[in-house]
């Protein structure tokens, strides 16, 4: 079978030795990969008309055809004596003309479905948004090959593939990306009033919505941190360089930076839990979103601070030995049932001995 074959016996131009050279070709070769590779290249040629009269005009030009070819068909004469072999030639032929156009129909379909993709890009939603809930950390890989590491009670919102001059996404909570480098796309992390900008490196983020600071630790490469003013300009806060850790305050505007062991910003995403001379009141924060419990901390016991590591000890663990290590006592209170019939988060309180 050949294109100009093809073509001539979609526009009845066929002999009759042409023709059942159509119909075998139908009954043994019809949906090879060659077969189809000719189909599409004809239907092809029922495309170039004007989109947005496309679609009609397709099926009007295919239906066209097929009457057409019934047409020819039914104008054999009604006085002809018509035998069964005659009879079955003839079903055989008629099949083979309705089903070419089917046939190059359903090719195109199944084949060029990233046509009306492109079409319609700009139309769909393109908008995805990942979860790990209070007690859960998750893993995502991006369209460019970046992997984020999303830790308890974390969310992203991002596109599907990236468009534009940037890629960018947007934080609430905790994450840690390993960024695919790509100079002419810089790779933006939008959060509450700050950017972090970078081209390909390791950074942590922490943005909870609860939590007046934005932490930003580099590991590797560069980051930029940007600040989003009343009038919606970026004013540049400063750089980093890896080993460095910046906090910085949305509401006062306050800056911290620190280097050196960044283990304890990041040992989060391979399930540790570690605390450097952290104040209770962090401990608890981080105790409540990796167990989704409730943690209230008396006032007099807000000065304590921890420098430990916990490996996959579970909550009363924990709770026994910040107990040891400090004269601090827990109690965990019974849940209450609510209105709707569900029972509150489990609520636990840090008490003096």
């Amino acid at each position: 079978m050949t294109a100009e074959l093809l073509i001539k016996f979609l526009y009845n131009h066929c002999t009759s030795d042409e023709l059942d050279e159509v119909v075998q070709w139908i009954d043994k070769e019809a949906f090879s990969d060659g077969s189809k590779s000719l189909a599409y290249e004809d239907w092809k040629s029922f495309r170039e008309i004007a989109y947005s009269d496309r679609q009609n005009e397709r099926f009007d030009l295919l239906l066209d055809k097929i009457h057409h070819k019934i047409n020819i068909s039914n104008s054999v004469s009604q006085e002809q004596k018509i035998t069964l072999p005659l009879i079955t030639t003839w079903l055989t032929r008629a099949a083979a003309i309705l089903l070419i156009p089917v046939l190059t129909f359903l090719f195109y379909t199944l084949s060029d479905n990233s046509f009306y993709s492109a079409k319609h890009s700009d139309l769909v939603v393109d908008s995805l948004e990942i979860i790990a809930p209070a007690g859960s950390r998750t893993v995502v890989q991006l369209s460019d090959g970046t992997e984020v590491h999303l830790n308890y009670g974390s969310k992203i919102k991002y596109p599907r593939n990236f468009k534009g001059d940037t890629r960018e996404l947007t934080l609430s909570g905790e994450g840690y990306f390993d960024v695919t480098h790509n100079p002419r796309k810089p790779f933006v992390v939008k959060t509450k009033r700050v950017n972090i900008t970078a081209l390909g490196t390791k950074f942590n983020v922490l943005a909870y919505p609860d939590n007046d600071l934005v932490a930003t630790t580099l590991i590797d490469g560069k980051v930029v941190v940007e600040q989003t003013t009343e009038n919606g300009h970026l004013k540049t806060i400063g750089s980093l360089v890896p080993g460095q850790h910046v906090d910085y305050n949305i509401n006062t505007g306050a800056i911290s930076s620190t280097k050196g062991d960044m283990e304890k910003y990041i040992a989060w995403k391979d399930g540790f839990l570690v605390f450097d001379n952290t104040g209770i009141q962090e401990v608890a924060e981080r105790l409540e979103r990796m167990f989704n419990v409730e943690i209230v901390v008396a006032s007099e016991i807000k000065d304590f601070t921890y420098t430990v590591k916990f490996v996959d000890e579970s909550l009363s663990q924990i709770l026994d030995l910040l107990s040891k290590a400090t004269p601090v006592k827990y109690k965990i209170l019974p849940r209450e049932k609510l209105p709707d019939g569900s029972f509150s988060k489990q609520k636990i309180v840090f008490e003096k001995k």
